[in-house]
């Protein structure tokens, strides 16, 4: 019987080597009892470091503590998104639930839109258990565990901290402290929203974090909620932040959630800002991550780091062992293709979770798999290259790391249908008003046209 010893555990976790399932399981059980302990809104005093998305990127988590501090010398804010997507989600919630039960005072977890047992079975969580445990239990563990994580956090009652936003149904704390929160996250509704909502952004020069479809300058200012395109959650803009912070006395919103190139971005002069931390996001993005250290007098600082060395010697062996292909590098296609499939996550995709999947029926869409890729009109054509426009079931990716497009010519075949439709938004691009917006997404590739046509032809 191995000893229950949580400073050994971590040590255990921090060599890369697996917990025993019975560990895990008591170890998930403890931590509820802190948790549940937690009120919805957890009040935390600076200095304080706040980490965004880390996405199973457990080495990058590693070198977030050797930048920031280890614990309990460094106190943390997690803002959720901590399983899916990358490699190591087991390593990286085992390490982060042993540090909230040994440090609770701390580390604060605080719960994302992936902290839930509908996402993680799409996107990398169920199967990493399965594969490296050779059942679902340690998934049910953590994934019941997730139902205990607090909703957002207010430091030294100015700074307000979310995963992802705010909700038309909430206009003070007090109505977020009433919510129960101790259960899978709903389709729809308040909790829902504040891990699934975003602000709306277009940035204006440098890169910065990549625009939502259908989003523009204008929007920014507006003081109604608008439907989100991911299909859960909603969109909202500089005004409805501006009366969210003045009606409850606060000062600024710092949230997650959504990839940041450059590692963060600052919004709605200086209201709200994004941080988000696994460094070249699913090994091949190509981006930077940062943390945000709030000091003693609530002074923000975005500490911005890149993926570290560890992780490129063992990332591409640990993919061919665990059967998937290992990164191909940040060429500027390879960056083109993801920046352009996660901009799909961040407008279209994941909506699977909502069960909103279409096939295909022309002028509806619907997501599919771990990119998000939509089938329908316009967009359909382009993934699945039939050159007319209309996608057919889910032919439009595959799934997990090795989704590519399906098809030679689609992207033109999909420009000349001239559509470019979303679920449920009624959103639509015209023509080659494709080509503008991914090289909107992609940034640093300064000739998109170039790049997409000598991916396609």
């Amino acid at each position: 019987m191995v000893r229950w010893d949580v400073d050994a555990f971590i040590q255990q976790v921090q060599n890369k080597q697996l917990l025993p399932e019975s560990i895990i399981k008591e170890l998930c059980e403890k931590t509820k009892e802190v948790l549940v302990q937690e009120g919805n809104v957890r009040l935390v005093s600076a200095p304080v470091t706040l980490v965004g998305d880390v996405h199973g990127q457990f080495f990058d988590v590693l070198e977030i503590f050797r930048i920031g501090g280890f614990c309990p010398n460094t106190n943390y804010v997690f803002l959720g998104d901590y399983v899916d997507r990358g490699y190591y989600s087991v390593e990286t919630i085992t390490l982060l639930t042993c540090l909230k039960l040994r440090y609770p005072d701390r580390v604060t977890l605080v719960r994302g839109n992936h902290e839930s047992r509908a996402v993680t079975q799409t996107y990398g969580f169920y199967a990493e258990c399965q594969r490296k445990y050779g059942n679902s239990n340690v998934w049910t563990y953590f994934t019941d565990m997730f139902d205990y994580l607090v909703l957002s956090v207010i430091i030294d009652d100015a700074i307000f901290c979310v995963h992802g936003g705010l909700s038309p149904s909430l206009h003070t704390i007090d109505q977020i402290r009433v919510i129960d929160r101790f259960r899978e996250i709903p389709h729809d509704g308040p909790m829902a929203d504040l891990v699934w909502s975003d602000p709306i952004s277009q940035p204006v020069g440098g890169l910065g974090q990549l625009p939502v479809p259908g989003a523009t300058l204008a929007d920014d200012n507006k003081g109604d909620f608008m439907v989100s395109p991911r299909g859960a959650g909603y969109m909202f803009g500089k005004e409805v932040t501006r009366k969210f912070l003045e009606v409850n006395g606060l000062g600024h919103i710092c949230r997650a959630h959504q990839l940041c190139h450059e590692g963060y971005q600052i919004l709605f002069d200086d209201m709200l800002s994004t941080v988000w931390s696994a460094p070249n996001y699913c090994y091949r993005a190509g981006n930077m991550a940062s943390v945000l250290e709030i000091g003693p007098g609530l002074e923000r600082f975005f500490n911005v780091f890149g993926p570290c060395p560890e992780q490129e010697r063992d990332i591409a062996a640990f993919a061919v062992a665990a059967g998937g292909t290992p990164p191909v590098g940040n060429n500027p296609r390879d960056v083109a293709m993801m920046m352009m499939m996660e901009n799909m996550d961040m407008a279209l995709g994941e909506v699977d979770y909502l069960d909103m999947l279409v096939a295909g029926n022309g002028d509806s869409a619907g997501a599919v798999g771990s990119g998000g890729v939509v089938n329908g009109t316009g967009l359909g054509g382009v993934l699945n290259g039939n050159g007319n426009g209309a996608g057919q079931g889910s032919q439009g990716s595959e799934r997990g790391r090795k989704r590519r497009f399906g098809g030679r010519g689609g992207l033109r075949g999909g420009m000349a249908q001239g559509n470019f439709a979303s679920a449920g938004t009624g959103m639509v691009l015209k023509g080659n008003a494709v080509v503008e917006v991914m090289d909107n997404m992609v940034a640093p590739v300064r000739n998109m046209t170039k790049v997409v046509d000598e991916y396609f032809m």
